[in-house]
Parts: structure tokens; sequence; C-alpha cells
């Protein structure tokens, strides 16, 4: 009796285990159903990738200037440091730190009463011994005249009397003339055309002509030098152009953003520079705007001649790769293709292709960042560059 009472609850519980099971299964299988019915419907169809923002550029002949690029620096067409000539006391200054003065404009005046009064004494000595001369000449006229009554050598000696007399008076004259031009030194005027730099010297002071110190340095910028080198290898290049005719030269900015002026060459030097295998060159420029100083560092452009029939494409077209250079070339169907080629000169924004490229073709000329081979590409605006380099960037 008591086992049949034990054997009641744990058939009741064995029951219990396998409707859980059955519930647990039949579960499953409505989440697995489900599962699939949804994963059915959502999955999307297949797209195309987008195609790549670019600007294209085309393949291009025609005339490519000859540029050599080169470092200089600007130096004064001419510079003085002026001095005084004479001794004595700084009365007055005549011109502001950093004028602009004209030739004969006067910067300084040194005290000239003792020069004037030197001069007042030769031109007196002068007369004193013009008035001699004059009367040893009225003596010899009248020996002269005397004839047999007058002895031999009075007349001679009245004669080398008038001689020495007219000696003196031309030594009084030369006297006058060195104190005219001491006088005239106490004036002290620009040489040249220019500009002037700090002044060195001021009113009241004592200046004297063995002294160091100048007064003010004036730099003539109008018209002004560049000096730059450019290697020994287009030596031959440059003079060949220089003897053809006028070779224009353009100094711009260092950092080749702004351009400054535009000048010629002037002149080649006479040697090249063993250490550094350089010719050193000189152009001038008028330089009527002051763009260019004296000391200021330059970049130049030289145009030596022009390639007529050249085959070009942008710069910004022409890519590094580990192969070598190359360009993005765009076919028929808007794919882009690297393409190896070979680069030549480079001007005005746009670079000579001595291989690989012909004229007529499409190149990718910005956006090559996010290209591959065999990519779609678009091509955008140009109003739309700005924010492709900003996509670039990113």
């Amino acid at each position: 009796m008591r086992s049949e009472q034990g054997a009641g609850p744990k058939k009741r519980r064995r029951g219990g285990w396998l409707l859980a099971l059955m519930v647990l299964a039949g579960a499953g299988g409505a989440y697995a159903w489900q599962s699939r019915e949804h994963a059915g419907a959502a999955k999307p169809a297949a797209r195309a990738p987008a195609p790549v923002p670019v600007t294209f550029a085309q393949v291009e002949q025609g005339p490519l200037g000859v540029v050599l690029g080169g470092l200089g620096t600007v130096q004064a067409y001419n510079t003085v440091q002026v001095r005084s000539r004479v001794d004595g006391e700084i009365l007055k200054i005549g011109f502001r730190e950093g004028q602009v003065v004209k030739k004969g404009d006067l910067l300084a005046q040194v005290d000239p009463r003792t020069y004037q009064a030197a001069l007042d004494q030769a031109k007196a000595k002068r007369t004193q011994d013009e008035a001699n001369l004059k009367n040893a000449k009225a003596d010899l006229e009248r020996y002269t005249k005397l004839g047999d009554y007058a002895s031999r050598q009075q007349t001679e000696t009245q004669g080398a009397q008038v001689s020495q007399l007219t000696a003196q008076v031309a030594s009084d004259q030369a006297a006058i003339d060195n104190a005219t031009a001491q006088l005239s030194y106490t004036t002290i005027q620009a040489p040249i055309d220019g500009v002037t730099g700090f002044r060195q010297i001021d009113v009241g002071n004592i200046v004297n002509a063995a002294q160091a110190t100048a007064i003010v340095t004036i730099t003539q910028v109008e018209p002004i030098f560049v000096v730059y080198t450019a290697p020994e290898e287009q030596l031959r290049e440059v003079t060949k152009a220089l003897a053809a005719g006028p070779v224009p030269v353009e100094a711009w900015s260092t950092d080749g953003l702004t351009k400054l002026s535009d000048g010629r060459l002037d002149l080649v030097n006479n040697q090249v520079d063993t250490a550094t295998g350089t010719i050193r060159l000189k152009a001038s420029f008028a330089n009527k705007d002051h763009a260019l100083w004296p000391g200021l560092s330059v970049s130049t452009r030289m145009r030596t001649g022009t390639i007529p029939e050249a085959v070009t494409v942008p710069d910004d077209a022409v890519q590094h790769g580990p192969k070598g250079l190359y360009a993005f070339v765009v076919d028929e169907q808007q794919r882009a293709h690297t393409q190896p080629i070979a680069v030549g000169r480079s001007n005005d924004g746009r670079t000579q292709v001595l291989k690989g490229l012909a004229p007529g073709q499409t190149v990718i000329w910005r956006g090559q960042s996010r290209v591959q081979e065999g990519a779609l590409v678009a091509e955008t605006k140009p109003s739309s560059n700005a924010a492709l380099a900003q996509s670039e960037a990113r």
C-alpha cells in the first residue's frame, strides 16, 4: 500500500517534465520559423557602388614656356655711405630717415664760416698779385720802348718779374678753386637717387673727413638687382638664350605665391662656383613700386625659350606611386585606369608629358585620393571644388 502511494507522485513529476519539453520544442520551432520569415523579408537587393566625385582635365598640346627656377637675393643698384669731406660742426640735417631723396638734395650742413674766410683770403691774395702783375707789365713795356736807353739786364729782369707774378696769379686762382671746393663740401648733398637709412650723426656733432662713421647710407632701389644662381648644367641654355635676345626674369616671394616684379637678365658671371656647381646670374628690375628691397630673399623664374608642341596636363594630375609617376585616365565608361607617364618641364600650372599620354585624353585632375584602379568616377562642377578638397582632406 505504501509503495503504490510513492509511485503516484513519481508519475506526476515525469508527466510534468514531458509537458515542459513539448512546450519548449514548440516555442523554438515557432521562433525559428518567424526568424526565417523576417530574414527573407528584410534581405535588401544588391546596389552598385556610387561613382567617386572627381575633377576632369584634358590632355592638351601647344606652346609651353621653358622656365628655370632659382633662389636669389635683392641687391641695391648703388649703395653710398655719405661722409663729410671737411671738418666742422653739423648745423643742419636736411633729410628724414627712410626718405626717398634725389641727387643733389641737401642732407646736412657743416659750419661754413672757416671755409668762407679761406676763400675770401685767397681772392684777396689774387687781387693783390694781379695788381703787382699789372704794374710789372707796365714797367716791362716802358723798358722795351726805351730801347737802347734801358740796359738789357733791366729789360730781362723786368720780364722775369712779369713771369713770376703771372705764375703767382695762377697759383692764387688754384687756391681760390680749392677754397671754393672746400666751401662747397660744407653743404653735403645726396650723390645719387635713393632711399636714406638710419641717421648716424645729430645736429651739433663735430665731423671730420677721416672719421669712419657715415652720416647716412643711401641705397638706390630704382632700378634694383637680383643676384641668383642656376645649376652649371643650365649654363649653355642660359647663355644661348641671352645671346638670342632679352631674357625675361620674374621675381616671386620665397613661398612662390606672390609675384613681386618683372625684369630681365643682365649678366652671367664669368666663372662657375666649383664648390657648389652653380653659376651666378644678375637680373635688373625697374622696381617703381619698391616691391623689391635690398637684402630680400626671392625666388626667380627665368624664361629661356618655348616648346612649340608640348603635350601637357595640370600639375595636380601627375601622381607619385611606388613604381614611379602615373596619371588616372578616364575611359568611355567613366572608369579610371592608372597610366604610367614620364614628365619634363613644368610652367604656369601645367606639366609636360614626355611619354604615356596623348592629346585629347581625359585625366583626373583632382580627387585622386579616393580613386582606385577601375573605379567608376563622376565629374564635379568647378563650384564644388572646395567641397571636393575638403572631402580629400577627410
